[in-house]
């Protein structure tokens, strides 16, 4: 089993030419920073339209609510900040001021999970996803690499509603091809297996990768899904592979409780129980340390989703 990679950049780098492609598109797109925007990669954006450009400062529920208003007048604005000051800070305003009336707002969403690495727990947010998930009306988006990070910016401008959509900060291979299509709340299936589904999301997508290659060789052959949509779930992807295959493995860079994993669970249970195991952070902060040196520290390296597929397999019989 051969992964073609096109080289490696950061999800964040996505986001930021994206928003510059979409702003040469689309007039109404409008993008809002809190004092981040070199580490949001929105530099290129603010030049090149800075009559389209809102620099908040360190005032995060103050940028939500103008998006908010920039909505209502008809704009699409596109706010940009840390993961961990996009929804725990703002958590209030999200919910009441673009959430509750469907305002057409995408909260962008940097130095997501553990491999923000040095800056430690503080900053390193594993409870986004849940927190987002949780509103009514919310989508959300969790890109693979740097192609699909940049295809799914420009794909949100036309989906009708709030989306929050999840990076990262450091190199990552990029394996999609450029011109591959997205679709929100629809799943990308990159290889073909029988006996196990893998389903991963985010830089955990690759890890995945590289842990059914360690499967393929030994004569396990999985079938590994990028799930960059959680909500809304692609349902019918989920189970049209796991009625071939029986048993599934998700894995993500977020906590077990509330994340992707307990979608998948709950989809399951309702319509096709088979025997799981979740990769993810269990009930823990993060903590500093180098990007690879944390994901095996919490489990999240591609041996760890070769052993969870050994335990469902095993249960599986």
């Amino acid at each position: 089993m051969e992964i073609k990679i096109f080289g490696h950049k950061d999800t964040r780098s996505g986001f930021g030419d994206g928003l510059l492609e979409l702003g040469r598109r689309n007039p109404k797109v409008v993008a809002l920073c809190a004092d981040l925007t070199g580490s949001l990669k929105m530099d290129a954006f603010a030049k090149e339209f800075p009559e389209r450009f809102f620099q908040t400062g360190i005032a995060e529920a103050n940028m939500m609510g103008i998006a908010a208003g920039l909505a209502t007048g008809g704009y699409i604005p596109f706010t940009g900040t840390f993961a961990n000051f996009s929804t725990g800070r703002v958590y209030d305003q999200i919910r009441q001021s673009i959430a509750y009336s469907g305002k057409n707002v995408k909260i962008c969403a940097s130095h997501a999970g553990v491999t923000l690495g040095e800056d430690g727990a503080t900053h390193q947010i594993l409870e986004d996803i849940g927190m987002m998930k949780m509103l009514p009306g919310m989508a959300v988006v969790v890109p693979a690499d740097y192609n699909q990070t940049k295809a799914a910016t420009i794909a949100m401008a036309e989906w009708d509603g709030p989306v929050y959509l999840r990076f990262g900060r450091p190199k990552w291979p990029i394996f999609m091809p450029e011109d591959a299509p997205f679709v929100i709340g629809k799943a990308d299936q990159l290889t073909e297996g029988e006996h196990l589904t893998i389903v991963a999301t985010g830089h955990m997508v690759w890890i995945a990768l590289l842990a059914a290659q360690q499967l393929d060789k030994e004569g396990i052959r999985a079938e590994v899904i990028n799930m960059h949509t959680i909500k809304p779930l692609d349902e019918a992807a989920v189970l049209n592979s796991v009625r071939k295959t029986g048993c599934v493995v998700t894995a993500e860079e977020h906590q077990m409780a509330g994340g992707l994993g307990e979608s998948i669970a709950s989809l399951l249970v309702r319509q096709m129980p088979v025997p799981m195991e979740m990769v993810a952070v269990n009930d823990r902060f993060g903590q500093s340390g180098t990007p690879e040196e944390l994901l095996v520290e919490y489990g999240l390296d591609a041996d760890h989703i070769v052993a969870a597929a050994r335990k469902a397999l095993q249960r599986k019989g």
